[in-house]
């Protein structure tokens, strides 16, 4: 339907963020005369000079995010709409301009001795800034000459094309075909096809699946090249900074140690025999003498599924999450009643959830709601993403506030995870129950195994690049089937449609994202049945993570609610979950 369709209560109120446009504009105009940061070059090399520029940078970058926002949510409302979109554009030149003035800071700061940043660290005046200069201090041997440093800062913009290249393709220009579905002839989007791979029917599934993957393959040349533009960016600045790989560069800049990287890999890489497993069973289940893709998706088990309204599942995920307390209760009830929130799919909204926070404003979340169990956890997940970032910005400084991307899948995925344990428990529906473990399995087989593998092909396809191989659709697609094989086994046929499904993932566009998709479930499992084992204690560390932001480096952060993920067992515990909830499916028959 159309956004003046939709009722207001399931809007999100932009209002808090601007009053309207012409308020925007002011404030747009106003920043855009603020940025004069010449005359703090020279003075780092005192607390003062660094507290002086520290605060001018604070000020203009808190209003700045703020005219960010605005425009980031009015252009996702709808994305054709150009007048957004420039609004949009406006503001990363902005950025631009402020990186450019602002690029003397860090080989000022990295030109210092370790002496004075050491004494800098400990100074109480820069205590917001510890965990910034320490992270600047172990960074020095990546920094440039400011003349270097202001360069590099002007491509942030162009060299950003690729991943706004690909949202406009898959968002707004995307040849979706025609599909009859519940009797009408409708187009298909993103949300549509979503329901109908979830659905019963095969032949429409099968359907759906062949005119989805037919308008990726129209512009398949197009999708190879304008990812390979987005990997020759990570390689520009891999080897403008010097480090070894765009893997390395990725892990150093969110101070994440390599073994968690590693961990994941291999013992997933490991546990993929417990995948087959699985996949062979929905093959036996369904009785298919040969199994495609697009039957992955539906569940086990027929008619249990969530069909809820948008009221209805906020009100289960309420019960769900009331482990966590009443003080994390309110903040839910607040983000629905306070319309931090916008609920309906609508034409040209962008696709998919996400959560967005910035210092200073209460959170907002996109939603595409279906009534669907898959959406029902999407509320739960997004919300976790909101009050992650209401706790951080509530109980850290700026310069501390905003959490490493690391960790910003973990209180989304402990949520998930506490609303499934709440429905297996309180249900004595036996059909139910195997619908939810069944649930569950796919919630880790997408959420781990599935970004793992994500994962892999991102590794892989940075090395082909990095060692000199162009990346084209012949061998990403090769690169690609090979990993589903890898991951899904012989129970599954792997054809040429799958082989393509790397080109519509839009995540790939902010490399070395996906993995933390993968680390954040294993966290976040074991983060949640400590909470359930514990109660008070666990909650009281689980908080502490949460107020954390960025005052130390993420795995510590983690460790602070018990989840070590340094350590094999985390990950090991994580895929003991899904053969648990496997066997006892077997065993319910």
């Amino acid at each position: 339907m159309e956004r003046k369709d939709v009722q207001e209560k399931y809007k999100w109120k932009i209002s808090d963020v601007f009053e309207s446009d012409e308020k925007w504009e002011e404030a747009f105009a106003a920043l855009e005369g603020r940025i004069d940061f010449a005359k703090y070059k020279g003075t780092l090399g005192t607390a003062e000079g660094l507290l002086a520029f520290f605060a001018a940078d604070e000020s203009f970058a808190i209003d700045a995010m703020r005219v960010y926002l605005y425009a980031f949510m009015k252009h996702d409302e709808d994305v054709r709409a150009a007048k957004y979109g420039s609004y949009l554009a406006r503001v990363m030149n902005l950025f631009t301009r402020l990186d450019e003035e602002t690029a003397f800071s860090t080989p000022e700061l990295t030109a210092l001795s370790d002496e004075t940043l050491d004494a800098f660290i400990a100074d109480p005046r820069l205590k917001d800034y510890d965990y910034m200069l320490s992270r600047i201090k172990a960074q020095k041997k990546h920094v440039l000459s400011e003349k270097e440093e202001r360069l590099l800062a002007q491509t942030s913009e162009p060299l950003s094309c690729a991943g706004d290249v690909f949202e406009m393709l898959d968002n707004a220009e995307l040849d979706l075909p025609e599909i009859e579905f519940e009797g009408q002839k409708t187009r298909l989007s993103h949300g549509l096809y979503s329901v109908i791979v979830n659905g019963k029917d095969r032949a429409k599934r099968k359907e759906a699946y062949e005119l989805y993957y037919s308008a990726y393959r129209k512009i398949l040349n197009t999708l190879a090249t304008t990812y390979f533009g987005n990997v020759r960016k990570d390689i520009f600045y891999k080897n403008a900074r010097g480090y070894k790989s765009c893997l390395e560069m990725a892990l150093f800049n969110e101070d994440v140690d390599r073994r968690v990287y590693d961990n994941l890999i291999r013992v997933v890489g490991e546990h993929t025999p417990l995948l087959h497993r699985y996949v062979a069973l929905r093959k036996a289940l369904f009785g298919y003498d040969t199994m495609y893709m697009y039957d992955i998706y539906p569940s086990l088990v027929e008619d249990a599924d969530l069909k809820l309204t948008y009221e209805e599942a906020y009100e289960l995920v309420l019960k769900g999450l009331s482990p966590l307390g009443e003080t994390y209760a309110a903040l839910l009830r607040r983000g629905r009643d306070e319309r931090w929130i916008d609920v309906c799919e609508t034409e040209g909204k962008r696709s998919g959830a996400y959560s967005i926070g910035i210092y200073g404003n209460h959170p907002f979340v996109l939603l595409n709601y279906q009534k669907t169990t898959h959406d029902v956890f999407t509320i739960a997940h997004e919300m976790g993403h909101s009050i992650h970032s209401h706790f951080s910005n509530a109980n850290q400084p700026y310069a501390k506030s905003d959490y490493k991307i690391f960790v910003a899948e973990v209180a989304s995925t402990v949520n998930e995870v506490l609303l499934l344990k709440y429905l297996l428990k309180t249900t004595e529906d036996l059909k139910l129950r195997k619908y939810l473990l069944n649930y569950y399995m796919d919630m880790i087989r997408t959420t781990l195994f599935r970004q793992t593998q994500f994962a892999e092909f991102e590794e892989r396809a940075h090395e082909m690049a990095e060692e000199g191989e162009p990346l084209n659709k012949d061998n990403l697609s090769t690169l690609y089937k090979s990993l589903n094989e890898k991951y899904y086994g012989d129970a599954v046929v792997h054809d040429d449609n799958i082989a393509i499904e790397w080109a519509r993932i839009p995540h790939f566009y902010r490399s070395f994202y996906v993995y933390k998709y993968a680390t954040g479930i294993t966290a976040a499992i074991c983060i949640a049945n400590r909470i359930l084992r514990e109660g008070e204690p666990a909650v009281r560390d689980y908080f502490g993570f949460l107020s954390g932001g960025c005052s130390t480096d993420p795995v510590s952060l983690l460790r602070i609610a018990g989840a070590d993920l340094t350590e094999e067992a985390t990950f090991l515990a994580a895929m003991k979950e899904f053969g648990e909830a496997l066997e006892e499916f077997e065993k319910l028959g």
